[in-house]
């Protein structure tokens, strides 16, 4: 007769209240690999791709179909935001903007003008909170819906499924956890040390270094709060274009109706 082993750490597992997280789950700080300039998943988060999660969009990266996501971490307003919306209006492109209570409560007709003009906007949490450290299910869906709600009141409009971990730090439980909200969640593949406003980066480098990492199916992520992104959008969409690039909607990126 086989005799199965029952250690402490499997006692622990049994009491946990329903829809708590394992207190030894481990957390991550999202990046991405690079094979031959395409981004790839680091084997130590390889589960992201078991769960309503994308980094990439997979199909346009294996037919080479030129596809590029432009997504943006807004907080807060600082005059680059509202720049950020001129210039995707005047290039006819769409984005998804990941916004935090703030934002809802501080400029309720900014995010209305986000929706007017066909963008995406999703849940970054109410507060930008390490959602790792939420002790279960419970807490960590009253921080997206939390977000729901101030959204709601500022635009009377529904929030978009769609998630961003703060940071980029989240688990394997937390992915689950957005699951059961109905949420998807969206990392990136490329990002930058965009977000710091005493140390931007110089426009002519930064344009650089956008438009030569993207390949096909990239998902970008920008804070639109930067002076150098302000500054820069309209020439990274421009050269993206000329290159032969059109920009896609999380819609697409999941094969969604729309959200």
């Amino acid at each position: 007769m086989k005799i199965l082993k029952f250690t402490a750490a499997a006692a622990a597992l049994l009491v946990l209240p329903l829809g708590a997280f394992a207190a030894n789950g481990a957390a991550y700080n999202w990046y991405v690999k690079r094979d031959g300039g395409k981004p790839v998943c680091p084997s130590e988060m390889s589960f992201v791709e078991e769960h309503e999660c994308k980094f990439i969009d997979d199909e346009a990266a294996e037919e080479g179909d030129r596809v590029v996501y432009l997504t943006f971490d807004a907080g807060y307003e600082n005059g680059n935001v509202a720049k950020v919306l001129d210039t995707l209006k005047e290039e006819n492109v769409p984005g998804a903007f990941f916004v935090l209570e703030n934002l809802a409560k501080r400029e309720p007709e900014l995010l209305k003008r986000m929706t007017d003009e066909g963008h995406t906007v999703c849940n970054h949490t109410a507060k930008h909170r390490d959602m790792t450290t939420c002790r279960d299910d419970g807490e960590f869906a009253a921080e997206l819906e939390k977000m729901e709600k101030e959204y709601e009141t500022a635009t009377g409009k529904k929030l978009s499924k769609y998630y961003r971990p703060p940071e980029g730090r989240f688990s394997e439980e937390n992915l689950k956890a957005a699951e059961k909200l109905g949420y998807k969640t969206v990392l990136w593949s490329f990002a930058y040390a965009d977000w710091d406003n005493d140390r931007q980066p110089d426009p002519s480098a930064a344009l650089k270094k956008i438009v030569g990492t993207v390949t096909p199916g990239t998902v970008i992520l920008l804070h639109p709060t930067s002076d150098t992104n302000a500054a820069i959008l309209g020439d990274v969409i421009r050269t993206l274009k000329n290159e032969g690039y059109r920009f896609g909607t999380l819609c697409e990126l999941f094969d969604d109706e729309k959200a």
